[in-house]
């Protein structure tokens, strides 16, 4: 992802520096950013093993400050034998990770409640 050198060194400074959103000291457009205020969407979380970017526990760390997203919509994956670039890219990621997010997406996808109505097109065939 191309992101701009300020952009990049703030989010460092921010995130993982200060500790700013954890500690509940985030800003946004002058508005704190409130973790708690998310309840009605699902959490998945996936971390790399071998990670040395991002240490272990770093991602799954939004499990902790994200309270009031119900059990039954978070999961965690640990993904063994891959790095910080490994959790999305390459063979593993898309044979061991990207099914578990595809599966969980569905899982917790409004859509995938209701299927979706195929449209009748006059004098054709539904599609």
């Amino acid at each position: 992802m191309d992101l701009t050198a300020e952009f990049y060194l703030q989010t460092v400074e921010e995130v993982f520096i200060k500790h700013s959103l954890p500690k509940g000291e985030l800003m946004h457009r002058g508005k704190r950013v409130d973790p708690a205020a998310i309840r009605n969407v699902a959490l998945l979380t996936v971390e790399g093993e071998n990670d040395d970017i991002s240490g272990v526990g770093q991602t799954k760390a939004a499990q902790t400050i994200c309270v009031n997203i119900p059990e039954d919509m978070r999961m965690h994956y640990l993904q063994p034998d891959v790095g910080h670039y490994g959790v999305f890219n390459g063979s593993r990621f898309r044979r061991e990770i990207a099914p578990r997010i595809i599966d969980f997406v569905r899982q917790h996808s409004r859509s995938a409640i209701k299927p979706p109505v195929p449209r009748v097109i006059k004098g054709g065939r539904a599609g």
